[in-house]
């Protein structure tokens, strides 16, 4: 009998670790140099606690084979051994501390390094706005500055979503979209807002998120390096309708980015 569970618990631990190595459950292709980045820490950890979950696994099949009861007689105790308990304690702080700094460096990068005073200015800068249950995109236009808004000013139907104040010269070329593009190779600085609730910014491929508050500009930046269309998706519980708040993200070529942006200011009113 206790070699039938201990094989039991052995296959049982292989059938669940295979997934991990030859499942089909792997995620979208990285865009980014930081996606890469933390895929490549997801995957130690996976490494590393894949390892440790079929050792002890292992070990408790041994221990059954071993230890396990062959007869009537009651099983023996055993008392505690300090300098195991020691070896493995100490052995998991080393694992979950060494990981934690391996994967401090992209962190802060996301996190500190783009939103410092002295980092290089992005090649360009998008407002996103987030509302119930749809995302509008603004572009500073030709000048290169964004306009002043006013929440007196929003109208959906009139394609101002944000309340953009048309009458200023900083604001009569301002682009609002409802698909966010940006050009290959360069850096996007995201200015994330929200008109009612919390919401959240994410996009698969890039591997990182951030909540749009209500009253706080968030930042994020972005450079993507492959061309294509990407779901951009609210990751955040919003509302009833929270399962149809998506739009898309263009990774474009230059030239198709400047030709898009002159499409678009055709539709200015």
């Amino acid at each position: 009998m206790g070699v039938l569970v201990a094989l039991l618990i052995w296959a049982l631990a292989v059938a669940l670790a295979a997934p991990f190595v030859w499942g089909p459950w792997q995620p979208p292709a990285a865009i980014t140099e930081i996606a890469r980045q933390i895929d490549e820490q997801l995957q130690l950890t996976f490494l590393l606690t894949g390892i440790i979950f079929l050792v002890a696994q292992f070990a408790l099949g041994y221990a059954v084979l071993r230890f396990g009861r062959k007869g009537p007689e009651p099983a023996s105790a055993t008392e505690g051994n300090d300098r195991w308990e020691v070896l493995w304690t100490s052995a998991a702080a080393v694992i979950f501390v060494g990981l934690t700094l391996l994967g401090y460096s992209v962190w802060a990068e996301i996190r500190f390094d783009q939103g410092r005073a002295d980092s290089p200015a992005p090649d360009l800068t998008v407002e996103v706005v987030a509302q119930q249950f749809v995302w509008n995109f603004r572009y500073a236009g030709a000048d290169g500055r964004f306009g002043p808004a006013q929440p007196e000013l929003i109208d959906d139907s009139i394609g101002n979503a944000v309340g953009v104040d048309r009458d200023h010269a900083d604001g009569a070329d301002d682009l609002i979209t409802a698909r966010l593009a940006v050009p290959v190779n360069q850096e996007t600085e995201l200015l994330l807002k929200s008109k009612d609730v919390l919401h959240n910014f994410f996009v698969p491929e890039l591997r990182v998120k951030l909540d749009t508050v209500p009253g706080l500009t968030g930042r994020l930046r972005i450079r993507p390096e492959t061309v294509g269309t990407y779901e951009i998706a609210c990751s955040e519980l919003c509302g009833l309708g929270h399962y149809k708040m998506r739009a898309y993200l263009d990774v474009m070529s230059e030239s198709d980015y400047e030709s898009w942006l002159e499409e678009q200011a055709q539709y200015l009113y």
